[in-house]
């Protein structure tokens, strides 16, 4: 499924918890050469697609850094590779339900 995809490229957040103690750190148990095509990937995104924009923008506006950033817009675009990936369909942004609000709010 998408979070398995998304945990073993390491753009996910590893979360331990026991008892009342949450932990949640980088991922560093992971496919490292799929980790970084996916956070390549998705550092160039920001420019042409505005959801990837508005994704990238809003971790940032919560104090994450770039490479953190860079790693949760990659965690969402696990989920639509892994749609497009199982439908054995292209990309279509049309069909990306978050970016057709966008394209409406901006309209």
């Amino acid at each position: 499924d998408p979070a398995a995809l998304a945990a073993a490229a390491g753009v996910a957040p590893s979360t331990r918890q026991s008892g009342k103690h949450l932990n949640v750190a980088y991922r560093r148990g992971c496919n490292k050469n799929l980790r970084a095509a996916l956070v390549d990937w998705a550092q160039d995104t920001p420019r042409a697609n505005p959801w990837a924009r508005d994704t990238y923008d809003r971790a940032r506006d919560r104090g994450c850094r770039h490479p953190h950033a860079a790693r949760i817009l990659a965690q969402g675009w696990t989920r639509i590779l892994w749609r497009c990936w199982h439908d054995r369909v292209p990309y279509n942004p049309d069909l990306h339900g978050r970016l057709n609000l966008l394209n409406q709010e901006a309209a």
